[in-house]
């Protein structure tokens, strides 16, 4: 049990849509903290196009696909017509979620890297490929390209297919100037560079970076970490673990200390 509530009073953005905000809404409560959901990215397949037929066609060709994400699994099964998981190559996925996600679909990761971002996964992924191995990258638009150049670097035939594509919602770019405007949010949370991106494109447009100024900020790995240093932000929590519910703890410790100042 909670002895303290340490978000009370605290409104606290949720960046998620509502499918993946669930969680992240029950954490902010747990804490005694108000949840603020205004999604900052939200996904949409692609139209199905002859280089993604031609890669779901050879899939039994692969010796290797990575899934990146839940989204990214999600999305692929939507175009992926098999009847059974025997013509899956080996299985690669980054984060705990992405591979429950791969199990309900009853397949199994056969590589998780111990951290969740591209260069542990690069890292330890590395010495599991052999020169010459076809590797297929499912990814969305924005998704960077080190996972690809790295292993094509070592020796490895990747193939990336784009399936998805990035945006913000267009009734989160009014609710977000909203609530900035009339200083509603005392907690921001990113958990990736395009949230970041999303976000301040709303600021920057109707010049509301001066209430910034009293919010916290919270973010989940060192690439959204980097990206809302070059907007020339603040960050007070950016825990080790790149979870949500590690952000979360991250940030009760920063009021904890400054509390205790």
């Amino acid at each position: 049990m909670i002895k303290s509530l340490p978000l009370l009073d605290k409104k606290v953005l949720v960046p998620r849509g509502k499918d993946q905000a669930k969680s992240f809404v029950k954490l902010v409560e747990r804490y005694g903290g108000t949840p603020v959901e205004i999604p900052l990215i939200a996904f949409r397949p692609i139209e199905k196009n002859q280089r993604l037929q031609d890669c779901l066609k050879a899939l039994d060709t692969y010796d290797w696909i990575i899934f990146t994400s839940n989204v990214t699994v999600e999305t692929f099964f939507s175009f992926f017509e098999g009847e059974n998981g025997s013509v899956f190559p080996r299985i690669a996925v980054i984060g705990k979620k992405t591979a429950e996600v791969l199990h309900a679909k009853g397949l199994e990761a056969e590589f998780v890297p111990s951290a969740y971002v591209a260069e542990s996964f690069v890292e330890e992924f590395l010495p599991l490929v052999n020169s010459g191995a076809r590797v297929l990258l499912p990814k969305g638009n924005l998704a960077r390209e080190y996972i690809a150049s790295a292993l094509t670097e070592a020796g490895a035939v990747v193939d990336e297919v784009v399936i998805y594509e990035t945006y913000m919602p267009e009734e989160s770019r009014a609710k977000l100037a909203q609530m900035l405007a009339d200083r509603k949010l005392d907690i921001l949370t990113f958990t990736s560079p395009s949230t970041v991106d999303h976000f301040m494109d709303v600021v920057r447009e109707h010049g509301l970076e001066e209430q910034l100024g009293s919010c916290l900020i919270g973010c989940i790995g060192p690439i959204t970490e980097k990206k809302l240093h070059e907007y020339g932000l603040t960050v007070h929590a950016s825990p080790e673990e790149y979870t949500v519910a590690e952000m979360i703890k991250s940030m009760i410790a920063y009021l904890e200390s400054v509390s205790a100042d």
